[in-house]
């Protein structure tokens, strides 16, 4: 978890200089509405990244095994890696008259299907992988070791799993000095609010979502009974492209875009904190709350996804199909228990 927390010495002076000077519904607006032209074009920005899984050169083909099923982790409408139909003892030995079969859950592999290829030397590649492609493969293998030598027989099994990068994104908490509850003014300041945080995001290519408001009494031990709006909002990245695209260096253009929108929030609030600083008597009868603005990255998956580094432990931070006997109904974390799901990525226990 990560937070912006500037000190809260000023705040009950604030508080107590506030009281007993409401100012009117457009001078509190237009006060608000003057932060959005004083936020500059662009900032530094942090970049954050997924930790998911990368293929490497040692993953980029993929070798079976005779004593356990290879689990292989194909990113959703992407080219697989090749999936050899040997073992890595037999992956450089010379196989005389080899023959290759796979199966998939539809049953035998064509070679021909548009999507999916099996090569000239046994291995299966998937072009666009789709959640339905999802299952247990298996792959026969008969060769000679030596024109002398009878023909051996090898079946080797695979579990290829569709997996997808988090949807994460930003959660922010702000609180607001406010009129009394019931005030119409709060819906009005509410939505303006939300109208400028959205605007100085939108070049960005993402978007505010707000996921609270609440109006509450808060003691102050010298201040009194004081009404605080509550504000939590998420900021997220749009998808710009067609279909995801896997983030797999610091040029990651989504973690860019969502990083600088961070930014540009927080630098929003602090210009708010200044300008009130600056401000002579009397203070706006909604203002922010200095210190109060909080934030958190969350990752979650889509339905039909969940993580799980035990199950899946050279994929622990992808958000990988559920398997068979699970669900993930939402955007969780985790796929949960259903004996009843017989489907790769189900999304509701039936």
């Amino acid at each position: 978890m990560e937070a912006s927390v500037p000190g809260r010495a000023r705040r009950g002076r604030r508080r107590t200089r506030a009281a007993g000077s409401p100012l009117s519904r457009a001078a509190v607006l237009l006060f608000l509405s003057a932060f959005l032209v004083r936020v500059p074009a662009s900032v530094g920005y942090l970049v954050r990244l997924p930790r998911s899984f990368r293929l490497t050169k040692d993953s980029v083909k993929i070798v079976g095994s005779t004593n356990f099923p290879v689990k292989v982790y194909v990113m959703l409408h992407q080219k697989s890696p090749h999936v050899l139909c040997v073992t890595q003892r037999l992956r450089n030995a010379e196989l005389i008259d080899p023959s290759f079969q796979w199966h998939g859950p539809k049953g035998k592999v064509i070679s021909e299907n548009s999507t999916t290829q099996v090569t000239s030397t046994g291995s299966l590649v998937f072009q666009n992988f789709q959640e339905r492609m999802s299952g247990i493969y298996t792959c026969s293998l008969e060769y000679k070791p030596t024109v002398e030598e009878t023909v051996k027989r090898l079946h080797l099994k695979y579990i290829i799993y569709a997996y997808r990068e988090p949807h994460y994104y930003y959660q922010f908490t702000a609180r607001y000095h406010a009129p009394p509850c019931n005030s119409i003014y709060n819906i009005s300041f509410e939505k303006k609010l939300l109208q400028i945080l959205s605007k100085l995001v939108l070049d960005l290519s993402c978007e505010i979502s707000l996921l609270k408001s609440e109006c509450h009494h808060v003691k102050m031990q010298k201040a009194g009974l004081q009404n605080e709006l509550f504000f939590t909002f998420s900021v997220s990245s749009l998808d710009t492209g067609k279909g995801p695209k896997p983030c797999t260096d610091r040029n990651c253009e989504s973690s860019r875009r969502l990083a600088k929108a961070k930014n540009l929030i927080e630098r929003f609030f602090n210009q708010q904190v200044e300008a009130l600083g600056r401000r002579a008597e009397p203070l706006p009868e909604i203002y922010y709350i200095e210190g109060t603005l909080q934030m958190v990255w969350i990752n979650r998956c889509f339905p039909g996804y969940g993580m799980n580094d035990m199950q899946h432990p050279k994929c622990p931070e992808c958000c990988v199909i559920c398997s068979p006997g699970s669900y993930n109904p939402r955007d969780g974390i985790h796929c949960l228990q259903c004996n009843s799901s017989l489907v790769y990525g189900a999304k509701a226990c039936s």
